[in-house]
């Protein structure tokens, strides 16, 4: 395990490792704060194990920590690199992971020949916002989930070097 100075190196789940129960336990924790906050309610209570499985099989986990403190899911794109499921544990919060994990997503993204990341952040959640923005993330568009007139989600894109 790392030390308290120094960071964790991410590292890939696949298909099988038994770390993704981890970051699927992690991911329900960490957006367990948005019930009775997101409209609509959030999905994540639905998340099923195979839907861990099956994003480390059609993308790509990726983890730091031993147990697994912070994860994200990243989904190649035609034009861009998608970040899904970005959660820190509470007690690890504060010490840089989300923006590792995201450097290391740029990582990923050039490897891949993509030019941006992206992601979707509910619109009530401004201080996801700002974070977001802090990590070089720029707000690019809106989307409304099915029955609703009003924007639910916000499209941020961070354009890479």
């Amino acid at each position: 395990m790392a030390s308290v100075t120094e960071a964790p190196r991410p590292r890939r789940l696949r298909p099988g490792d038994p770390a993704l129960a981890e970051a699927l336990a992690l991911v329900r924790a960490a957006f367990a704060y948005m019930d009775g906050v997101v409209d609509p309610p959030s999905s994540i209570h639905r998340l099923l194990d195979e839907a861990m499985e099956a994003a480390a099989t059609d993308g790509e986990v990726w983890a730091a920590g031993d147990p697994v403190a912070a994860c994200v899911t990243l989904t190649p794109q035609q034009d861009a690199l998608n970040l899904g499921k970005l959660a820190v544990a509470e007690a690890a919060r504060g010490r840089g992971l989300a923006r590792l994990l995201v450097t290391h997503a740029e990582a990923r993204a050039r490897a891949l020949a993509l030019p941006r990341l992206r992601l979707q952040s509910r619109t009530e959640l401004v201080a996801n916002h700002a974070t977001f923005a802090a990590l070089g993330f720029v707000r690019v568009g809106a989307t409304a989930h099915p029955g609703y007139a009003s924007p639910t989600s916000l499209t941020f894109e961070k354009e890479l070097p």
